[in-house]
């Protein structure tokens, strides 16, 4: 029996997989496609953008220099070694389709922002994701077979078990991270709630006789939505409520049909190589843990691809939940730790739906949309609108209730730097959470002596200590704790204890 069986090798499934590996967990990954590679997955259709959150979570767990690799890019996005000061924002994404100024974002504004080599996001395509996390996952100790589709879901209250065929996988828990149809989902008998699309969309790769009528970028019209952002690979919006019949692959007449008429223009495809519909169906479960089964990623909401925020998630839900379900597993995790997920993550789901949802209206070809896109580029146009919808493409706006009013709990910790040169992110490689204690008297290391098997201890000044005394940031990278500059030890003690359990000694 596994501690855990994960169900679905995409990088959602396979980031969990790493956070359980590294935790110690016995892994096994079960993957219905017989093959990892996909012409999806590869440049330039399964291009998909990391928000600064994500960066910053394979950083933290030391993936950083290979993922710039793995995505082709040669040059740090962020700021160097040696950096005083965050580097500059570049590309900052879109709201509908209206692209923002990053000139305009009120840097000085951002939360607790500090020069982190993964200050920025960055676009990399998901086969380089897949692989680099299969390659991590493999090393953790984790196994991963492919061409295994379940078929059924048992559990009680000791375990569960993935049956695909007439083989049966047991684990002490399964998580199912198997896409947007989800079949542990379905199997576990997960309540998934939520809208009805209002388009159809397209991804495909074209050989276009007469270019010159389509622009690049991405275009609004009076009647849908185009992109284009390399010749011949574009993607479609066509405000049918969903009519389309996903079920059957869409035709070249059909294809050229839609582009015509979203574009305004003539335009001839002469051959079609790939394409792929999708529509916004806006769906969320109503819990993300049913017993001995958890889900992750898009196997717990779906949405329009909208401002790339569905990897993002997923990516934040398998980080939020590793450490957790690892504790749990090895059966020092305080009581109700595990349940922390869903109340933690379901309401940034839940977020991430309506940033959906408001997309679309402001896209919709009517008057309505119209007037909601008008009154969107006046506020995008402006410092504080545009700083707002970066905060929350970024994630930095994301803080979870964790019921303290200090303003960095509940937030993704700063890249906090002590004089020494040590980061926090070196830190938090080995998935551990970490107790930094900037106080001249070293005031903590006694209390933290009794989680050093969950926590690491790290004391001396900071470069920029954001006026705290100490800081207690859980494996996920979320402040749990923070303290004045005179720390208070049975406050620590106390949030120490709640999130990592009684004290070893």
């Amino acid at each position: 029996m596994h501690d855990v069986v994960i169900v679905g090798a995409g990088p959602v499934g396979l980031f969990l997989a790493c956070e359980l590996g590294l935790a110690g967990c016995s892994v096994l990954v079960l993957e219905r496609e017989p093959e990892p590679r996909s012409p999806f997955k590869a440049k330039p259709l399964g291009m998909r953008g990391l928000s600064a959150a994500s960066v910053e979570a394979f950083y933290r767990r030391g993936m950083l220099h290979q993922l710039l690799t793995a995505s082709g890019i040669h040059d740090d996005p962020g700021a160097g070694p040696d950096a005083h000061e965050p580097s500059p924002l570049r590309g900052v994404g879109h709201f509908a389709g209206m692209v923002l100024d990053p000139a305009l974002v009120d840097v000085a504004a951002l939360p607790y922002r500090l020069p982190s080599p993964a200050t920025e996001g960055m676009l990399t395509y998901l086969e380089a994701v897949e692989s680099l996390l299969s390659e991590q996952a493999s090393r953790l100790g984790v196994e991963i077979r492919h061409g295994v589709t379940v078929s059924a879901i048992d559990q009680n209250e000791e375990s569960a078990v993935a049956q695909a065929g007439e083989h049966e996988y047991a684990a002490r828990w399964v998580v199912g991270c198997d896409g947007g149809r989800s079949t542990v989902r379905g199997l576990a008998g997960f309540a998934f709630v939520g809208t009805e699309p209002q388009f159809t969309g397209y991804a495909l790769h074209a050989t276009v006789a007469d270019p010159e009528k389509l622009r690049s970028g991405i275009n609004l019209t009076p009647t849908g939505m185009y992109l284009q952002l390399v010749e011949g690979h574009m993607g479609m919006m066509d405000f049918d409520g969903g009519a389309y019949d996903r079920s059957q692959q869409p035709t070249r007449d059909h294809l050229q049909a839609v582009l015509r008429r979203v574009s305004g223009t003539d335009v001839t495809l002469s051959e079609v190589h790939l394409a792929s519909s999708f529509t916004d169906r806006a769906m969320q479960t109503t819990t993300y843990r049913r017993g001995r089964v958890l889900l992750a990623g898009d196997a717990a909401h779906i949405h329009s691809p909208l401002g790339g925020q569905g990897l993002n998630t997923g990516i934040g839900d398998a980080m939020n939940l590793g450490w957790k379900l690892a504790a749990t597993v090895h059966g020092y995790a305080p009581d109700g730790l595990l349940d922390t997920y869903t109340r933690e993550r379901h309401p940034i789901g839940a977020a991430v739906l309506d940033w959906s949802r408001a997309q679309v209206a402001a896209m919709r070809p009517d008057a309505h949309g119209q007037a909601v896109q008008g009154v969107v580029r006046d506020l995008i146009g402006t410092r504080d609108g545009t700083t707002y919808v970066f905060e929350r493409l970024s994630g930095s706006s994301i803080r979870y209730d964790l019921g303290s009013e200090h303003p960095l709990v509940g937030r993704n910790a700063p890249d906090l730097r002590l004089e020494n040169g040590t980061r926090l992110g070196d830190l938090m490689r080995d998935g551990r959470g970490v107790a930094l204690d900037f106080s001249t008297d070293r005031c903590l290391r006694g209390s933290a002596e009794g989680w050093e098997s969950r926590m690491q201890y790290a004391a001396g000044p900071a470069r920029n200590d954001l006026g705290l005394g100490a800081v207690l940031v859980r494996p996920d990278g979320v402040v749990a704790w923070a303290g004045d500059r005179n720390p208070d030890r049975e406050a620590f003690e106390r949030a120490a204890g709640h999130w990592f359990g009684g004290p070893e000694i």
